[in-house]
């Protein structure tokens, strides 16, 4: 019986990325195909795309009635988010470096964001009403960053360029007038497959989690912190381990800044206009306190301009000191 629901939870995990992975790409395409701005694309489509497991786990959580679930998975996933992702990338990228653009906007917002999110949280619960004022703070965010910067230096574009190359592919084929039709279909088959999959995967997670709590007597919480927050990272880690290796360090940092914010205010914001969101201790206690210093060390890391491979190997031994801590 627990290793039929641990199986369970691994295959609805992979559900659950691949199908955040098949939506991304294919309204990336989409979004081609009718035109829209590589920065639009990059901001609206890849920002929140890779964020989309912790908002469809958050949304299956309150569904189920476990609401302490969506806390303790957006707290888990950004600290995850900076450890392990950032960690992880600055080691196989040996360095990553931060530009000025991202140091001028982006920090400052995830700070804002982060204490936002800190502010509602630190009693215990967020209410509805505070729920409310998160997701009114990342429409003013979203506006900030789509009008308050020039493009050409946005991370963004060079994401929405890799994906008008792709394109471009097939448009120097001789048959693309003839095969074009049977792309953009194929497109909104995998979109569909990709929501199918996304939702799915994300209700049976839940249910495991539950289920597995019971039976091993563990907090819902601190599942929900380690394995649904890693689980749900994977998207930011291809992308970033992926932008490092390319050195294209501003998809690398951006991706991950994008992520937390909205992370800190949609991921907690709508699900908890349906329902006040509980924290439990161990989210309260220990997971809040975590993810307040990690925010801390990327921004003074991304303020030097420079995230060397020994700094990243530090984020990856506070993230092991994170998990001994959440289990003793």
């Amino acid at each position: 019986m627990v290793i039929w629901w641990i199986i369970i939870f691994i295959i609805s995990l992979a559900a659950l990325v691949k199908g955040a992975d098949l939506l991304l790409d294919s309204a990336e395409k989409i979004g081609v195909h009718f035109g829209l701005s590589p920065f639009v694309i990059g901001v609206l489509i890849t920002g929140i795309g890779t964020s989309l497991p912790e908002l469809a786990s958050s949304i299956a959580a309150v569904m189920h009635g476990a609401s302490e679930v969506v806390a303790a998975n957006v707290v888990g996933s950004n600290i995850a988010n900076i450890l392990l992702v950032i960690g992880i990338s600055a080691v196989v990228g040996r360095q990553i470096i931060v530009s000025k653009n991202l140091i001028d906007l982006e920090l400052p917002l995830l700070a804002i964001s982060t204490a936002l999110f800190l502010g509602v949280a630190f009693d215990g619960f967020v209410s509805r009403g505070e729920a409310t004022i998160l997701i009114l703070a990342y429409i003013v965010y979203l506006t900030y960053t789509l009008f308050s910067r020039e493009p050409s230096e946005s991370f963004v574009i060079s994401k929405g360029k890799e994906i008008e190359e792709k394109l471009e592919k097939y448009q120097q084929r001789a048959l693309y007038f003839f095969i074009k039709p049977f792309f953009v279909f194929k497109d909104y088959i995998f979109l569909i497959f990709g929501i199918i999959l996304l939702l799915t995967g994300a209700q049976y997670a839940i249910e495991a989690v539950l289920t597995l709590s019971d039976i091993f007597g563990i907090a819902v919480g601190v599942i929900s912190i380690t394995a649904i927050a890693v689980g749900t990272s994977l998207p930011e880690l291809l992308v970033s381990i992926r932008a490092a290796r390319k050195k294209k360090y501003d998809i690398s940092v951006g991706n991950i800044l994008g992520s937390n914010a909205f992370n800190a205010l949609m991921i907690i914001g709508i699900p908890g206009v349906a329902a006040t969101l509980p924290l439990d201790e161990k989210t309260l206690l220990i997971g809040l306190p975590v993810m307040t210093v990690a925010t801390l060390l990327f921004i003074i890391s991304g303020i030097s301009q420079k995230i060397h491979h020994w700094e990243g190997m530090l984020y990856i031994i506070f993230y092991i000191f994170f998990l001994m801590k959440l289990f003793t």
